[in-house]
């Protein structure tokens, strides 16, 4: 009840709030959820009691709230400017920070292995945990509680992004986006170089699923690093949908 009351929410069914917070590296042990107030086998009869199929849903419900945030609130912004704050916004390291802004690392359930390793502080961990709760607080309350609940955390996400002009690091973004949209990343390879020592330049390729992009040409490689990323990005940003 008292995270419920700091996030400003409220489950009808606090089973679904529980599971949210609930690691596969439990359900992965001996002994399971059993005693933890979670759904019954009957509830989700054949699964696996964690939160990755929370996660699943609340990523794709946080995705279409950031797109129709930015799509109102940025009418004089591009589609691509669009996609590449997208990208950063709803990023593990931006969902990281929401997620301990909201303490959801005290509430986490871990496998005593998981917790002893550190998990609580994974960035991974507690970015699919946020994503979990707004699953969780869909299937619960529906769309529109969800967006309230989102929202604000979300537009902050924004303005941090745009203060700081990060959406302009290519390579960042296009990290963020094989890891949410691959679950991979980035290869960098030199094609060539030239040029004396005084003036020489470099050339850059970048490969994400087998694809490759560029060359990008910089004077040194982590500029054509940067344009390679760019060339991907943007490549890839038009493929994918918003």
């Amino acid at each position: 009840m008292a995270f419920q009351k700091a996030a400003g929410i409220k489950f009808k069914n606090p089973e679904l709030l529980n599971l949210a917070f609930v690691h596969r590296s439990v359900s992965n042990e001996a002994g399971g959820v059993s005693g933890m107030g979670l759904p019954s086998a009957e509830f989700l009869p054949g699964l696996r009691l964690n939160n990755e199929r929370l996660e699943f849903l609340g990523d794709s419900i946080l995705g279409a709230i950031t797109a129709t945030l930015l799509y109102s609130d940025f009418s004089d912004k591009s589609e691509g400017d669009l996609a590449k704050i997208k990208a950063v916004v709803v990023s593990e390291e931006a969902l990281s920070g929401i997620a301990r802004e909201l303490q959801i690392d005290g509430l986490l359930l871990l496998g005593k292995g998981e917790d002893r390793s550190g998990g609580r502080g994974k960035k991974a961990i507690l970015a699919d945990a946020f994503e979990a709760l707004i699953g969780a607080l869909y299937l619960d309350s529906g769309y529109r509680a969800a967006s309230s609940f989102v929202s604000p955390h979300i537009r902050a996400e924004i303005r941090r992004v745009l203060e700081k002009n990060y959406y302009r690091d290519y390579k960042s973004l296009l990290q963020e986006l094989c890891q949410h949209e691959f679950h991979s990343y980035p290869e960098y390879r030199l094609v060539k170089r030239s040029g004396p020592e005084h003036e020489r330049f470099f050339w850059m390729e970048v490969t994400v699923q087998g694809k490759v992009f560029g060359p990008g040409m910089g004077r040194n490689k982590k500029t054509a690093e940067q344009e390679a990323a760019r060339m991907a990005f943007e490549a890839l940003g038009s493929e994918s949908p918003a």
